[in-house]
Parts: C-alpha cells; sequence; structure tokens
C-alpha cells in the first residue's frame, strides 16, 4: 500500500515537472517584440474608461471589458492595412520629406496628452476645443496626410483601421523614412470621444523647458531619464522656427545677451539664419522658464513652417538619424534650450554621450522607447470607437 502511494506521488510530480516544462516551451516561441512590449509597457495597455465611475469600479470595468493590443490585428478584418500605410507614407514622403518630422511630432503630441488615441486629430465641435487649437500645437502639421491615409483605407476596408492605428503606424514609417529604426508594433487601438485641450496646454514639455522639468513631465508619462534622453533624438530630423530660439540668441533671460552655453561659432551660424527683426519674449523669472501659453510650443512640436527656421539635422541628411544631435549636444551647439540641457542633469548627460558614442545603442533603445510611447494608455474595444473621419467624432456609431 506505501509502494503504492509513493508511486502515485512520484507520477504526479512527474506530470506537474512535463507541465511546466511545456509553459515554458510555450513562453520560448513569443516573438522578441512580446517581450520588449511586457517589459516596456508599464501600464495596462487599455488603462482609462470613457464613463464616470470611482477608481475601483473603472478598473473592475476595465479589466472585464478591454481587450488586449495584438500583433496582426487587421489580418482577417482588413489584411491590406499595414501595407497601405506604409505605400501611402511613402508616395507622399517621395513628394513632400517633410512629412517625416510632422507624423513624428503628431504621435508624440497625440500619446503624451492621455494616451494614443487620436484625440489630437479631432476638430473643435459644438463650442468644445480641440487639442490642436491649444496654444503648444498651434504649428503642428500632417494632419492632412492621416485624412489621405484614412481615405485610402475607408475605400478598402470602412470602419475598420483606427485613426490611433493610422497614426502610430505612420510615424513608425516616417522614422524609418528619416534614417531610423524600425520597431514592430501591436494593433487594436481605438479612437477617442473626446479632446483634452487643456491638458495639453500645460502638459507638453516646452521648448524653454529646464533639465528638472523636462525629466518630470516625462516621469509623469512613465519615462525615465534614459527613455526620454532616448526619444528626444526625434530632434535629429524636421526645423526649429526662429521665433522658438529668439531670446537665446539675442535677449537671454532679459540680460539682451545669449545663452552663455551656446557654442560661439554655432551662435554666429544661428544668427545668421535667425535676425533680431522681430519682438523677443521676455521670460519674467528665470531663463529656463516656459512662456505663457500663447507662445510657448511643445518640445517635440517643431514642425516646417514657412518662416525662417534652422534646420535639426543642419549638416544634411547623412548625418545620421541621432548621431548628430547628441554629438552637438556636446560640443554646446543644440539648438533649443531644452535639448541643451540634456547636458545639465548627471543622468542625462550619461546617456547623451552614451548615444553620441554608439549609434546602435541609440537606435535600439529609440526603437524600444517607440514602442512603450505608442503603447501608452491605449483605447480598445469595446472602449472608444473606430472613427470614419479622423477629424469628427460618429455620433451615430
Amino acid at each position: 500500500m506505501d509502494f503504492t502511494r509513493k508511486l502515485s506521488f512520484l507520477v504526479f510530480l512527474l506530470c506537474v515537472l512535463i507541465s511546466l516544462k511545456n509553459q515554458n516551451a510555450e513562453t520560448n516561441k513569443a516573438s522578441w517584440f512580446s517581450s520588449y512590449s511586457s517589459t516596456f509597457s508599464q501600464s495596462p495597455l487599455s488603462s482609462r474608461h470613457m464613463f464616470s465611475a470611482s477608481k475601483m469600479e473603472q478598473k473592475i470595468q476595465e479589466s472585464q471589458l478591454s481587450r488586449p493590443l495584438r500583433y496582426d490585428y487587421y489580418n482577417e478584418s482588413c489584411p491590406q492595412a499595414e501595407q497601405i500605410i506604409k505605400s501611402t507614407v511613402q508616395e507622399l514622403y517621395s513628394l513632400k520629406p517633410s512629412i517625416a518630422p510632422q507624423l513624428l511630432r503628431l504621435v508624440f503630441h497625440d500619446c503624451f496628452i492621455e494616451g494614443c488615441d487620436a484625440s489630437v486629430l479631432l476638430d473643435s465641435y459644438d463650442g468644445i476645443e480641440s487639442e490642436k487649437d491649444s496654444p503648444p500645437n498651434e504649428s503642428l502639421k500632417g494632419f492632412d496626410h492621416i485624412d489621405i491615409i484614412k481615405s485610402e483605407l475607408e475605400g478598402t476596408c470602412p470602419g475598420v483601421v483606427s485613426c490611433a492605428d493610422i497614426l502610430v503606424l505612420a510615424a513608425r514609417e516616417s522614422v524609418l523614412l528619416a534614417g531610423g529604426p524600425f520597431y514592430p508594433l501591436y494593433t487594436g487601438r481605438r479612437d477617442s470621444t473626446v479632446s483634452y485641450s487643456e491638458v495639453a496646454t500645460f502638459d507638453l514639455p516646452s521648448p524653454q523647458d529646464d533639465v528638472v522639468k523636462i525629466t518630470e513631465k516625462f516621469a509623469s508619462r512613465g519615462f525615465d531619464e534614459r527613455e526620454t534622453v532616448s526619444l528626444l533624438g526625434a530632434h535629429s530630423t524636421g526645423m526649429i522656427h526662429c521665433k522658438f530660439i529668439l531670446n537665446r540668441l539675442y535677449n537671454f533671460g532679459g540680460t539682451k545677451r545669449p545663452d552663455p552655453s551656446i557654442n560661439s561659432e554655432f551662435l554666429t551660424l544661428l544668427r545668421s539664419q535667425c535676425k533680431n527683426n522681430r519682438t523677443l519674449f521676455t521670460p519674467s523669472a528665470s531663463p529656463a522658464q516656459t512662456p505663457s501659453p500663447s507662445s510657448s510650443i511643445s518640445v517635440l512640436s517643431l514642425a516646417l513652417i514657412q518662416d525662417p527656421g534652422m534646420k535639426m539635422d543642419y549638416e544634411g541628411s547623412g548625418s545620421g538619424f541621432g548621431m548628430l544631435y547628441y554629438r552637438s549636444l556636446l560640443q554646446g551647439r543644440g539648438i533649443l534650450y531644452a535639448d541643451q540641457q540634456l547636458t545639465a542633469g548627471e543622468d542625462t548627460e550619461t546617456w547623451v554621450r552614451a548615444y553620441a558614442s554608439d549609434a546602435s545603442l541609440f537606435q535600439k533603445e529609440f526603437a524600444m522607447a517607440m514602442m512603450k510611447l505608442s503603447n501608452h494608455r491605449v483605447l480598445t474595444a469595446p472602449l472608444g470607437r473606430v472613427r470614419s473621419d479622423c477629424r469628427r467624432i460618429d455620433l451615430e456609431s
């Protein structure tokens, strides 16, 4: 009898061990980006509810209702979706290369404010002010490009592909076209039914922010110093309008002198591009203090516009995505005050130096940071909706 019990117990243990081994084998089969997504998403992929409820009720509802993002979400409902987005972005880029920084900044402005839900694309309606009309977003461009992509998708798969997914996928293609890395993305995001103009006005990072404010604002969205420095590598492409750096060139902190942290030769170059022929902002306190909302712009909202400006890749597009940016900071040649401030913090400067000396490290970590940004506080079914027009809410759906 004792022998029989011992044998049964041994058989039971053997079954448990086999089961655990099979589970481990299945886990190891997961793709590399599945592990990235779990590692770099600090909050659930669906972390919001659009209705009034207590925090506890909200968490219960979300855990019961929301569905996770997944790879190849449109494989059955719209198998051409990602290829349509890719080819359309490439075609638009061939006609207008400025589409790359425009779409990259659009996705940052969307995801940084209440998550990646395409709320930044909404026009104002019924007296409700849109995010795109908030002061930091006034110079954002690329909305028409998203409209074109959406129109192509609606012609093929009407009512299927969300504006939020279009935005993150189009931004990824833009990064590639600008010389940056590829990064895999889950899909299945849904679109917001509200816009957050007030949050956008005060929460977006400003080009006048010092290193403390920069890291605090990114930390509020779950990004550490390392990820913050890598994300700001997006400043490797695009153009900065002169009005956002004039004070730094001619009247830093109301001193009627330039920012002493600017390399003298680079100051001459910047002044040759940006003449002192307009009214300057006059900060009321410290040089790093953010201007009033009416004169502010987000640190990643530096879209190309018609007025004079300075190209971020001023040594040419072949200078390398990321490399020129970080090396310039170490030489005192950062165009924005907020950019140059990355060398003022011990932790942030460490990563500036690391990325300036190792292009592959930057490309890898920029890719991971963009994956994390693209997964920030998304809406998934049945929350939100798929808007047929990215600028408007479909009241009947």
